[in-house]
């Protein structure tokens, strides 16, 4: 059996305590994931300043062309797991094998990873805003003519991870080259991803106290988020609501994101369906940048009968096969849950599952040994209807019916919201609406990346703060 150990600054540990994390398929036990306990975590971050002093003797330069070598060595080498040596190709079996997401959207995600490496210079660019690395190392310099000083509001970042999807990892991995290490809480069925982005930067040079691997449970979990002075927290609802308010932890819940149609443009729907469908269903639906909503003014009824179509066509494939475009789920029982959820909201008026008349059967499917959820679409005539702005871990969206001059009155808190549109005062109200986090105006898929743009907030400005500064000329 594969075993992962814990890594304390760096250093393997295996614990008394494991878990054992089942194939999501044959459900036979596939990996043994040492355990750390709340005690254990508390211990080990008394001495946070050592991790970051060995940080600080590298130039953000240096870290940098760090993150660009370990783009290869996370791609295409050969790492440690523990005390055994992993393949890509390994990885991408683990992966698969605890999380049932398809080999074709491991190697997606890769990519994904990689190109954050291999692209950190602009990540950087983009969320200092251009400011000379020179000004960071130092922590005082010139921008633009003014003087300036930042410093670390934090001596490491604690990082609660999910089991959704590996690039997702993508978003912490410049705190790295921002010089604050990294204490990092997995998710109980994706181990693989933050150990191999470990390893692949410890194999580059970077130093290996600076990254601490934590499984735990919740009490770990929140021991770290306690004891870091700058956290994430990856979650749903239930799980991040306890942090909302906490300034020092950074959330990432589901993300509402949504392709917006104006009426100077819904008339045109057709050309843009390659792009609704695209939002709904790359990845599997399984990011919180996918679509979970399409608002229009008009044609609603022909949008949802055409992505029910298209969608309808998606069904279970094999997780070798590369047409594969769901993922089943590890645990049966989330899959059932989520379609009676899915139900109850269909049970309220204004609703109505459009795929119900495209599809073979019942939307919660067994094949092959394993559970899914065929692609939804559901028609909305209210956005005050349940369904009209959920988010489900599966090509799930409404298509909701909302006049134009409602549209920003209703949105809701959106990570994404893709507006295709050319009306100059509805882009004005998207880009003064405090709901949308990341606005894409024209038929640009929600999950569609801009390296130099933050995901959702601003990790630097999380992480460091600005400082008066004024020097006199003779010193």
């Amino acid at each position: 059996m594969i075993k992962i150990p814990l890594l304390r600054h760096g250093e393997p540990y295996t614990s008394l305590d494991v878990a054992l994390i089942p194939h999501h398929q044959t459900r036979e036990m596939f990996v043994e994931v040492s355990q750390a306990n709340a005690g254990l975590i508390r211990r080990d971050l008394r001495d946070q300043a050592m991790a970051r002093a060995k940080l600080s003797r590298f130039s953000t330069a240096e870290l940098v062309a760090m993150c660009r070598s370990a783009a290869d060595h996370f791609l295409n080498g050969t790492l440690l797991l523990g005390t055994e040596p992993q393949t890509p190709e390994d990885y991408v079996r683990q992966v698969s094998a605890t999380t049932g997401m398809p080999h074709v959207m491991v190697r997606k995600n890769m990519q994904k990873i990689r190109s954050m490496f291999a692209e950190m210079e602009n990540v950087l660019n983009g969320l200092t805003r251009k400011i000379d690395w020179a000004v960071l190392d130092r922590g005082f310099g010139q921008v633009e003519g003014h003087s300036v000083s930042f410093f670390p509001c934090a001596e490491s970042l604690g990082v609660v991870l999910p089991n959704n999807s590996p690039g997702v990892h993508s978003l912490w991995i410049p705190a790295f080259p921002l010089k604050i290490p990294l204490v990092l809480k997995p998710g109980s069925a994706e181990p693989w991803t933050p150990y191999r982005i470990v390893q692949a930067l410890i194999k580059e040079g970077a130093p290996k106290q600076a990254f601490s691997f934590y499984p735990a449970d919740h009490a770990g979990a929140g021991e770290i988020l306690r004891s870091c002075g700058r956290g994430i927290m990856f979650g749903d609802v239930s799980a991040v609501g306890a942090l909302e308010g906490d300034s020092r932890v950074e959330i990432h819940g589901p993300g509402y994101s949504k392709v917006i149609l104006g009426e100077d443009c819904v008339d045109e729907w057709e050309k843009y369906l390659d792009v609704m469908v695209a939002s709904i269903v790359e990845n599997g639906g399984r990011s919180c940048v996918n679509a979970s909503s399409v608002w229009t003014p008009a044609h609603s009824e022909e949008i949802s009968e055409a992505l029910a179509e298209r969608l309808a066509k998606i069904f279970p494939r094999a997780a070798e096969d590369d047409a594969a475009q769901l993922a089943p789920f590890a645990d049966p029982n989330v899959a059932s849950r989520i379609s009676q959820i899915i139900d109850q909201g269909l049970a309220e008026p204004g609703a109505r599952d459009i795929t119900a008349t495209h599809r073979k059967g019942d939307r919660l499917v067994s094949w092959n040994g394993c559970s899914y959820l065929l692609p939804t679409i559901v028609g909305c005539e209210d956005p005050a209807h349940p369904l009209a702005n959920r988010e489900f871990l599966f090509p799930f969206s409404s298509v909701v019916s909302v006049p134009q001059n409602q549209l920003t009155k209703t949105l809701g808190p959106s990570l994404v919201v893709t507006a295709i549109t050319r009306d100059p005062e509805l882009v004005q109200q998207l880009v003064s609406s405090p709901n949308v986090d990341r606005l894409n105006v024209g038929p640009v898929p929600t999950n569609q990346v801009s390296w130099d743009q933050p995901h959702e907030g601003n990790l630097f400005e999380h992480l460091y703060a600005r400082r008066a500064f004024q020097r006199a000329a003779s010193f």
